[in-house]
């Protein structure tokens, strides 16, 4: 396979791309709520994500960090299973510990011998400062919504990492799973890696199976990538 020419940074969507949300808070969610189906709370609770944060992108609301919208989430979809925990920003901070998929942790450590590698993702800084000690996800800085005020895929969050780091859009590749992540960033001039997770969204999963654009590297996983940028 040809390899890729390294850029000077690489920003990673989170969600999905880096860690499996799915998962592990239906593990928490689990503890928590020992009566419900946990996976199914934690669908839910996702599923909440883009109308609450598409409220403050069309300029309905004002900028909030994503914790507290995941905690207004939390509420509504409790009540919804009738389900209330005893202690709903404990249980709130299952976003903080979610997993990182196998490859993501070597693959970031390859890649960061050769660019800046951070975060551009929807979570505040200290969301994704929390995360990135529980999963051990070796970022150089944290980037993403808190720095834009805004959220993804609003060009102002591409256009702000950018900005922090002192490179052009060029100099930069954004990395996902989601091919409506690299539709915006590259429309930025940003350069673009698609990495799939097929079962982000478990094993039912029909979206984001393959690459929908002609990205600029497309991979099978983190280590596959590092090798085609290192």
């Amino acid at each position: 396979m040809t390899r890729a020419v390294s850029p000077k940074a690489l920003i990673f969507d989170v969600f999905g791309t880096c860690v499996d949300w799915r998962g592990s808070v239906a593990r928490v969610v689990a503890q928590h709520l020992p009566g419900v189906d946990a996976v199914a709370f934690a669908e839910a609770w996702r599923g909440e994500y883009q109308p609450a944060m598409a409220r403050i992108r069309d300029g309905a609301r004002g900028y909030v960090p994503l914790d507290d919208l995941h905690l207004e989430n939390l509420e509504r979809v409790a009540s919804r299973f009738g389900a209330m925990p005893a202690d709903p920003g404990t249980l709130n901070r299952a976003w903080e510990q979610l997993d990182p998929w196998p490859d993501v942790v070597g693959g970031l450590m390859r890649m960061r011998g050769a660019a800046i590698v951070a975060p551009c993702s929807n979570g505040s800084i200290a969301l994704m400062t929390r995360l990135a000690r529980h999963a051990r996800l070796p970022w150089d800085c944290i980037l993403g919504a808190d720095l834009a005020q805004g959220y993804k895929p609003s060009p102002s969050v591409y256009l702000a990492s950018c900005a922090a780091l002192r490179l052009d859009p060029p100099q930069v590749m954004m990395v996902a799973a989601h091919n409506d992540d690299l539709h915006a960033a590259r429309a930025l001039g940003l350069r673009t890696a698609f990495v799939p997770r097929p079962t982000e969204y478990g094993p039912g999963q029909t979206t984001d199976l393959g690459p929908d654009g002609d990205w600029d590297v497309i991979a099978d996983d983190f280590n596959d990538l590092a090798e085609r940028l290192t």
